[in-house]
């Protein structure tokens, strides 16, 4: 069976009957979670040898994207574990990747912090050893599914070495990990999106992913790539959910005394093609950029940068569109629609946010170092 026809009954079954009170309250959808993890979704990108489907970015992106057009919460937590899964793939220990291949291990990425903001790459939390231990103290500000998760992939500033960051691995129920709040945002409500302080957080050091100073290195050449590839593929799938749901009303909706239907006007029907025009777009430079990933080419970097934020972007148009073409249908909550274009608005905050790419983009183009 493949991992989109694996995926369908989740979606059929769970997923798709639980996205509006995963929305409503703020619940996260720990249900679709385990269910993901029995047809082994969880572990679709780990390796055979430890008894994961072996698949690549393209899959993941297939899987994030599907999800996204029924649940884009849903859709952000598997995104956020499939990211922290590429880490543990090339430097995790090998009981935690046969825990996650097995669909038995919820991870995620804890880089946000609250004193760099969106620059996730230069965190200023601190790691100091203490026998063969390390001390971990840090205000996180955004941890998706945060005190879900059973493990954080965790960035912090270098035990001793020269550099930007190390990354370490972090069981999520330590003592001393606490979640200031519950997240009660606009979008993405079910994805448990909180800040996470660490005082006084005992690991071991062979949690240690990679090289200490080294963290940097792999957050541009794993994390990156992943998220914002994932990132964009849910982006995608929000995109075709909305298209979807609004053909579907227009289609629908009849004009009684007319004899016509919304989907008869003109103006209705240049809406949606400037909403599928989009979609297409990303689509598109989607697959590009993942087979850039895959192949080197010279514009990976480039393609890496542009794909988030073009995602973000074309979002927020089509989810706009599908609003303004639905009117006041679209307002209503079991629609759907106004579920999807309060989740659209996430994309473009989330680190690196839109206007922190547009700059990285400008710099890329114009020959200027990144950082």
């Amino acid at each position: 069976m493949t991992h989109l026809a694996a995926l369908e009954p989740i979606i059929k079954d769970t997923i798709g009957p639980q996205a509006l009170r995963t929305d409503t309250e703020a619940r996260f959808p720990r249900e679709a979670i385990n269910a993901l993890g029995r047809a082994g979704l969880l572990g679709l990108v780990s390796a055979t040898s430890v008894g994961g489907q072996g698949k690549a970015l393209r899959e993941a992106s297939e899987v994030v994207s599907r999800i996204a057009q029924t649940c884009p919460s849903t859709a952000m937590v598997v995104c956020m574990h499939y990211c922290a899964t590429a880490v543990l793939e090339q430097l995790g220990g090998e009981w935690v990747r046969k825990a996650v291949a097995q669909g038995r291990h919820l991870s995620t990425l804890a880089f946000s912090e609250a004193e760099s903001r969106s620059h996730f790459w230069a965190p200023v939390s601190s790691a100091r050893a203490k026998g063969s231990q390390v001390v971990l103290d840090a205000r996180k500000s955004w941890v998706t599914s945060a005190r879900e998760a059973d493990s954080y992939v965790w960035s912090s500033k270098p035990l001793a070495a020269e550099g930007a960051s190390t990354l370490w691995m972090v069981d999520a129920k330590l003592p001393g990990l606490t979640q200031p709040g519950a997240f009660d945002g606009l979008g993405l409500r079910g994805n448990a999106s909180t800040p996470i302080t660490a005082e006084g957080v005992r690991i071991n050091a062979s949690d240690r992913l990679g090289e200490d100073g080294k963290g940097f290195d792999a957050m541009m050449g794993i994390v990156l790539p992943w998220f914002t590839t994932l990132n964009a593929s849910c982006s995608v799938g929000l995109m075709e959910g909305a298209i979807s749901r609004a053909v579907a009303h227009v289609g629908s909706t009849r004009h009684q005394h007319l004899g016509t239907s919304l989907a008869d006007l003109p103006t209705i029907r240049a809406y949606l093609a400037r909403a599928r025009i989009r979609t297409d777009s990303i689509h598109a430079l989607l697959g590009d950029t993942i087979t850039a990933i895959a192949s080197g080419r010279a514009d990976t970097m480039l393609r890496v940068l542009e794909i988030k934020v073009a995602g973000a972007e074309a979002a927020l148009e089509v989810t706009d569109i599908a609003m303004r073409v639905c009117g006041g249908a679209a307002f209503r909550k079991e629609a759907g629609i106004e579920r999807l274009f309060r989740d659209a608005r996430a994309a473009s905050v989330m680190a690196p946010t839109s206007d922190v790419l547009f700059d990285f983009i400008g710099k890329s183009v114009t020959g200027l170092p990144l950082f």
